[in-house]
């Protein structure tokens, strides 16, 4: 089995040193590449195509949401965690939008960067139910008649059972709830949710997370019932 391969984009050597030696002390990941700003990055992800890129927001020259936006235009395999400082700060949002599959602090304790790292590799998102909350909240009052409108017609093109499944998903759900919540398997959820991806033409979760939202097919602080 072949390592995960990450690329590390952060302005401050001694934070991308860091990040290495963590990464590197495991036999399942390797550092393929260092970008010391957000135009390096981009240049490397098309280069070197790692499968996960750990992407500083606050870089001179060209931001990590850009680069972010740019990565995920250019429809490669990297999926891109986000390097904050600040818990869910505006520029997270921003990055969520741009494409990036979830978001670190910059002081994530070593086991919890691996685990991360593995999460996101493995075409999962790293976004737990309260933060997916916060994040509808903070939308709302965000999205512009184009956008809904799209979002509506992506929606509108999933089966009634894909519907609940997705409205599910979107209050914060894991797999192994939405299971217990419809009385099915595990893996015949883990199918539906491949479809719905497949169909909204988004990466991951979080991304479908924000249609569902875009669309009205859940609201700021709907809950289900677990």
């Amino acid at each position: 089995m072949s390592a995960t391969t990450v690329l590390i984009a952060d302005d401050q050597a001694l934070v991308r040193s860091g990040f290495r030696l963590i990464v590197e002390t495991r036999d399942d990941l390797e550092v393929v590449g260092e970008a010391e700003g957000g135009e390096e990055a981009v240049r490397l992800a098309a280069d070197l195509r790692p499968d996960v890129i750990l992407m500083d927001i606050r870089m001179p020259g060209l931001d990590g949401i850009e680069a972010t936006r740019r990565i995920v235009a250019a429809d490669g395999p990297s999926r891109i965690l986000v390097l904050t400082t600040f818990d869910l700060d505006e520029y997270v949002y921003a990055a969520i939008r741009a494409g990036a599959s979830g978001f670190l602090l910059k002081d994530v304790r070593p086991r919890d960067l691996v685990d991360a790292i593995r999460l996101v590799a493995a075409g999962n998102a790293l976004l737990g139910p309260t933060v997916t909350e916060r994040l509808l909240a903070r939308f709302s009052g965000t999205v512009g008649p184009a956008d809904g409108s799209a979002a509506v017609a992506a929606v509108e093109g999933l089966t009634s059972r894909e519907r609940e499944i997705l409205r599910l998903l979107a209050t914060g759900l894991s797999n192994a709830e939405l299971a217990r919540v419809l009385v099915l398997g595990e893996t015949t959820v883990k199918t539906h949710v491949s479809s719905i991806l497949r169909k909204l033409r988004v990466r991951d979760r979080v991304q479908a997370v924000i249609v569902a939202y875009d669309a009205g097919l859940v609201q700021p602080g709907e809950r289900a019932e677990t």
